[in-house]
């Protein structure tokens, strides 16, 4: 019994398809490549960005129009006064920390109302889970006018399973200004779009600061390969058939 062959038009159809998902595949290794060059460039900048001096905190007015992307990690320098019974604890677990303290714990974060108005949320930094009930309730320091200086950083994205605030204990789950904002004194707004990390300050002190993340996935090289790789196979693949129609065709 013959084996069946296959029409011209199923042939060329197949042929078609198979050359489409090859260039497809070309195509997007080739965005990858090009989205690794963005992500090295990207890096070249912040890295320049961690090395500079500290600039003025962008005042107020500025702040609708904000390129928050192009500030991320930009040093800043603010001057105002801190609002330390506003303080507002963020839930995190800290690992492979620059100080001694790690693990389950919480961002101290503090609204800091600025000489010119306005009021930026600053990150003091991390304390263990057990300091949480005194970070919210310790009205330490002064509420007199200081000038600090941090890294500047866009708000954090809430997910779809992200809880609601605990307002009782003063607990969020996200540094995001705009949660933040709702649970302190509405009457030190306008809030920053952005907060501020705030660096190491003396050895063992809590809140510990400079646990800032500097760190972007970078995996465009291998998807590259990948996709390029997909092509070739689509490509060896549809060579092998047209081979056996062939030959089935002239046996």
């Amino acid at each position: 019994m013959s084996e069946r062959r296959v029409s011209p038009v199923m042939t060329w159809t197949f042929a078609v398809l198979m050359l489409a998902l090859a260039a497809t595949c070309v195509w997007l290794g080739t965005w990858q490549l090009q989205r690794l060059g963005e992500k090295e460039a990207l890096v070249a900048a912040v890295d320049a960005r961690l090395d500079a001096d500290p600039v003025p905190v962008p005042p107020a007015e500025q702040w609708a129009e904000l390129d928050l992307e192009a500030l991320n990690f930009q040093p800043v320098s603010l001057t105002g006064a801190f609002r330390y019974n506003q303080t507002v604890t963020v839930f995190t677990s800290l690992a492979n920390a620059r100080g001694p303290a790690d693990g389950p714990g919480y961002w101290v974060v503090t609204p800091f109302l600025l000489a010119e108005g306005g009021t930026v949320f600053v990150n003091r930094g991390f304390v263990p889970q057990d300091y949480q009930e005194a970070a919210v309730t310790d009205g330490q320091g002064e509420d007199g006018q200081v000038t600090i200086s941090g890294l500047l950083r866009p708000a954090e994205a809430a997910g779809m399973m992200t809880p609601g605030p605990n307002t009782s204990d003063r607990i969020e789950w996200v540094r995001d200004p705009q949660r933040l904002a709702e649970m302190v004194d509405p009457a030190l707004a306008p809030f920053a779009p952005f907060y501020v990390d705030l660096p190491a300050g003396p050895a063992g002190e809590l809140p510990q600061g400079g646990e800032t993340v500097v760190e972007f996935p970078n995996n465009h090289l291998g998807y590259a390969y990948t996709w390029y790789g997909f092509a070739i196979v689509a490509v060896v693949m549809l060579a092998f058939w047209l081979a056996r129609q062939r030959a089935s065709g002239s046996g």
